[in-house]
């Protein structure tokens, strides 16, 4: 081969492998690469109220749904307490209809009757005392037997007094102030009914949301006290990665903004995900932080959402975020 054509050739060669050579720094420089971890929600669920536990429907690695029963606890106290307080309720409101309703027609009858009556023996006292009081003076009636007479129409006076005031009530009805207490008694009965229920309710655990069950601390018998945990179980979403950022290169991201992250496991798959939150406060760089360089600066801590994930991903595995950005170190 001649030499002036191997001599262009070798030229070639090289001006492609600086090509290449620019091309690959370039492309490196508008990537932005941040390691970090998988960061998935754990809850720990527990009743709100205390009792021994009757059904535990789930073991540590089951797959629960939104709403799932996944533990019971004996209802027995609480459906006794339900119905006390029915049997309370029942009893407040037919105390406010007795009084909002008043005396029946019996009664007010009845205390008619009582007052004709001690209108007529009222009526004798006195007609006695008075012919007593026409004989008085002649000395045909004893004084003695007089003032009889009169202490007699005296206690019929006041019996029929007595009388009148009870028929006034029966007709008028109860006092507005006894109506008032019997409404607020019901209201408190009602009160009580509504927190009956919402004990009853709270027997049994419910899943608020998907997830894997990754503890279940409690056994079937145990005696539990409020809020003591029974399992504690990891949410399908959302999940997201804990990573980090320095200073120089806070001013090229933002929320929302588009990631990919790498798992070590499947470095080809890529899973998009977008930045959900940046910290405002700096922090020294933690030890779980895969970069040499950043070791000793001060770091911003950032929540990449991973908008689709997998039964793949697992707390706390490390992962890549590759942040895309234009040529002037932006994303577009």
């Amino acid at each position: 081969m001649n030499k002036k054509y191997v001599f262009i050739l070798i030229i070639l060669i090289a001006l492609v492998a600086v090509f290449v050579f620019l091309s690959r720094k370039v492309a490196n420089n508008n990537v932005l690469t941040l390691y970090g971890n998988i960061d998935i929600r754990v809850v720990n669920l527990g009743f709100r109220v205390s009792g021994r536990i009757e059904k535990l429907k789930f073991d540590e690695g089951d797959l629960v749904k939104p709403g799932q029963v996944m533990a019971v606890l004996d209802k027995k106290p609480y459906l006794n307490e339900l119905m006390q307080a029915e049997g309370e309720l029942n009893y407040a409101h037919a105390n406010l209809l007795k009084l909002q309703n008043g005396f029946r027609k019996q009664e007010i009858a009845s205390a008619k009757a009582v007052v004709r009556e001690r209108e007529a023996a009222y009526y004798n006292a006195v007609m006695l005392n008075e012919r007593q009081n026409c004989i008085k003076n002649i000395g045909a009636v004893a004084k003695q037997e007089f003032d009889d007479t009169l202490t007699k129409r005296n206690e019929a006076e006041s019996r029929l007094r007595d009388a009148q005031e009870q028929l006034s009530l029966a007709l008028e009805g109860y006092r507005y102030e006894d109506i008032k207490a019997a409404e607020a008694q019901m209201e408190i009965a009602k009160a009580k009914l509504t927190l009956v229920n919402t004990n009853l309710a709270d027997t049994e655990i419910l899943s608020p949301s998907e997830g894997t069950i990754l503890t279940r601390v409690r056994e079937l018998g145990a005696v539990v006290n409020a809020g003591a945990s029974v399992y504690a179980l990891s949410i399908k979403e959302p999940v997201w990665v804990r990573t980090y950022i320095n200073e120089v290169n806070l001013g090229k991201i933002y929320p929302g903004m588009k990631a990919k992250i790498y798992t070590d496991a499947n470095p080809d798959k890529a899973y998009e995900g977008k930045i959900g939150f940046i910290s405002p406060v700096a922090e020294f760089t933690p030890k779980n932080v895969e970069t040499v360089s950043l070791r000793t600066d001060l770091v911003y801590r950032l929540r990449i959402i991973i908008e689709e994930t997998d039964k793949f991903l697992r707390q706390g595995m490390p992962v890549t975020v590759k942040l895309y950005l234009n040529k002037n170190g932006f994303q577009p």
